[in-house]
């Protein structure tokens, strides 16, 4: 199984690839989309879907993990994520691939083990679990590889409950 996931942002979306195959996690390409912060609203979200349909079509993933939103102090940061999370939700219906939704706390605990775990050690544990040199680098793609792992385990696990399989 070869997933996608994605870290939403206005101005910076991580993606990062999975592969999941017997138990054995495989890094596959990863990085950042930008979008100019001095473009209007529409443009940028505009940008964020064309990109996320460009990399839906080259990376051919089988499923898409998206991170829910946290909203924290910053209200309007959460709003202007939320649209971008949308836009990107709207490309992976369109492409017909499966999407799934994981809040931050399961995120962590899925791939550190405990849902409060800060930022290095959950980039700690992606870099560990995908046998990587370095932390992916910048941090939205190691969000977003995290994100893909999280499913991994969760799809691997839904497969290994399933009496039918």
């Amino acid at each position: 199984m070869r997933v996608l996931g994605l870290d939403p942002g206005l101005a910076t979306v991580g993606f990062g690839v999975v592969t999941v195959s017997h138990g054995k996690f495989e890094p596959g390409q990863y990085g950042v989309v930008t979008t100019p912060a001095n473009v209007p609203l529409s443009r940028r979200l505009d940008t964020i879907y064309s990109d996320a349909e460009t990399l839906l079509s080259q990376l051919k993933p089988d499923a898409v993990a998206i991170e829910e939103l946290f909203f924290g102090a910053n209200i309007t940061t959460g709003l202007t994520v939320a649209h971008a999370r949308g836009v990107l939700l709207l490309a992976t219906f369109r492409s017909g691939i499966p999407a799934y939704e994981y809040t931050p706390s399961q995120v962590k605990q899925s791939v550190a083990g405990y849902g409060k775990a800060d930022k290095r050690q959950v980039q700690a544990m992606v870099t560990r679990l995908l046998g990587l040199d370095a932390i992916p680098r910048p941090d939205d793609a190691a969000d977003a590889l995290a994100i893909a792992l999280c499913h991994c385990r969760a799809a691997t696990s839904l497969m290994f409950n399933d009496s039918s399989i």
